[in-house]
Formats: C-alpha cells, structure tokens, sequence
C-alpha cells in the first residue's frame, strides 16, 4: 500500500516537471505594456548570447499576443534602408538575404544571434528598420561636429541644435571615459559624446516615424536607458515609452536608468580594457580616429570581441573572463 502511494506522488510530480517543462516560460509583469502604440527599448550587451535569447523570447510572446511594432535595430546602418527592402522583395522570407545584402562584410555583429530578430519581422511583415549613424560617419562627427554628416534641416530635425544640459552632458562624458578603460583623452569625451548624441537623436527620429503603430529598438543598454540614452531624444508621452536594460548580473549601470531589467549572468569574454593597457597610457593623436568609431559603450562591457556575419559560429572554447583594473 505504502509503496502504491509512493509511485503515485511520484508519478504525480513527475508528471508536474514535466508539464512545467513544456509550457512557455511566463513573462513578466512589464510585458503587458507591449502592445499598441507604445514605444519599447529593449537593451542588450551585445556578445552575451544569453540574454540576446531572453530578449528574443519576450519579443516571440508579444507578436504571439498580437503586437505588430516596427522591428529597429542598431545592428543596420541607416544608409542600408534602401537594401533592406530591396533584399524583402527578392525574398520575402530570406533573414540572411537581408543580411547578406544590408551588412558589410566586416560589420563586427554576430548574425547568429540576430538573425532570428531579422526573421520574426519578415514572418510578421512588419516593418525592419535601420537604426544606427555607421562608425564612419560617427568619427565624422568627432572630428567636425553635426554639419560633417547632416544638413541644417536634418540637425534641426533631429533636434541635435538644441543645447545639451550639464549633468547630461557630464553623464555622457563619463559613461565615455568608463567604455573606453579611462584611456581617452579628457578633451576627446565632448566631442564622443555628440557622437553618441547623433547616435540617439537618429534612432528617436526612426521611433517616432515608425510610433503610430507601435516601434521596438533593439539597441544597447547605453541607448536604451532612460536618464541620458534614446527616451530623452523621443518627445513622445512618457506614458508610451517602456525602457527595459537586459543586463548581466554584475553590471554597474544603475537598475533605476530603466523600466524593469532582466539579468543573466556575463558572458565569457577577454578583459576588454587589454587592448588599452598594451597601448600607451593615453591614446595618440594618431590613434584617436580610430576610438572615435566605437564611440561609447551603448550595449558592451567596454569593447566585447564581435564575430562575423557568417550563418554560423565557429566552435571557439570559453575563455575565462579576467579580473579588471580600469
């Protein structure tokens, strides 16, 4: 008898597990905001495939709730729109057309990881825009300000013409100086940060012409935080506007920048500031060009080591992450 009741609660909560394995993971209580004309940021650290799937899985949910958004992401340059839809005519249902037509050759991503994102607007036919002002132009705007890469009415457009306050303005700059391992010249952190204003001001521009019907930006966390990223560009109702930071669990980017976080643990990776600390104490003139392309750190622990755009990853062992210093 003893036995009969011991293999059925057995069976019983074996039964459990294994319901509660197959049933989708519950979302949480933010994602009920994710829907109509509301505007949502979803941040990521860019080589943390982990939390890129976490993300993957709350946007799945949303357009299997019946949300239809514009899909924007920073992984596409805006100058790349044009192959963008022409790669959706050609193949309606190709994500790596897409790619294969609308990113570099050297663009840095690991396509394995977005690719899905491509993918789910092309199933939804919703609308895929590209977000992100190109590391070219962006080391433009370093080194000869706004009118380098825009026009009068398109800076005014942007908004980019209006003054910067102090404290956004300092916030900015050390964000900078922090993504950089406090490499930078000191009087290099202004001229990034319009950078990175340009940067914002360009993917707020996309979201509000994409707002009607609702918009997500698949950006970085430093773009998509409230207090000095996208939302301050936006003039849009707050109310509209959902900030969620995908960040990893020993992250120093303040939990109250964002709506809600979600936290995965960090991804394995060389310490990023290495390249600094093999490099003179403070970068040259010479090389400053080339730390003008990677501006701040928007959505990485510094610099993280991007893959190539091919379908797959290769099998590379993970390295153990070292100890900073900066």
């Amino acid at each position: 008898m003893i036995r009969s009741v011991v293999a059925l609660v057995g069976a019983v909560v074996l039964a459990i597990v294994v319901a509660a394995c197959a049933a989708p993971a519950p979302g949480a209580d933010w994602e009920t905001r994710l829907h109509g004309d509301n505007v949502v940021l979803l941040g990521e650290v860019h080589d943390n495939h982990e939390l890129l799937r976490l993300r993957l899985a709350v946007l799945e949910r949303a357009f299997a709730a019946g949300w239809r958004p514009a899909i924007v992401m920073e992984q596409f340059d805006r100058e790349r729109q044009g192959d963008i839809e022409r790669a959706r005519r050609e193949r309606p249902d190709d994500a790596q057309h897409v790619i294969d037509l609308a990113v570099p050759e050297k663009s840095g991503w690991s396509w394995d990881d977005y690719r899905p994102f491509v993918a789910l607007a092309l199933a939804y036919r919703v609308p895929l825009v590209a977000a992100n002002v190109s590391g070219a132009d962006t080391a433009r705007i370093v080194r000869g300000g706004y009118a380098a890469v825009f026009d009068p009415a398109t800076i005014a457009a942007l908004g980019l013409g209006r003054p910067i306050d102090s404290e956004w303005q300092a916030a900015q700059e050390r964000e900078i100086d922090i993504g950089h391992c406090h490499a930078l010249p000191a009087e290099l952190w202004p001229r990034m940060a319009r950078a990175q204003f340009a940067r914002d001001a360009f993917m707020a521009h996309v979201l509000r012409e994409h707002a009607e019907h609702g918009a997500v930006l698949l950006a970085g966390n430093g773009h998509a935080r409230r207090d000095f990223g996208v939302p301050r560009w936006l003039a849009l109702d707050p109310e509209r506007v959902v900030s969620i930071g995908f960040l990893e669990t020993d992250s120093a980017m303040p939990a109250g920048a964002f709506d809600a976080i979600v936290r995965a643990p960090p991804a394995a990776r060389d310490d990023p500031c290495e390249r600094f600390r093999r490099a003179p104490t403070r970068l040259s003139a010479s090389r400053r060009g080339t730390a003008a392309r990677s501006t701040a750190a928007a959505g990485c622990p510094s610099a993280p080591a991007r893959r190539r755009r091919g379908r797959r990853r290769a099998a590379v062992p993970a390295r153990r992450r070292r100890p900073r210093t900066a």
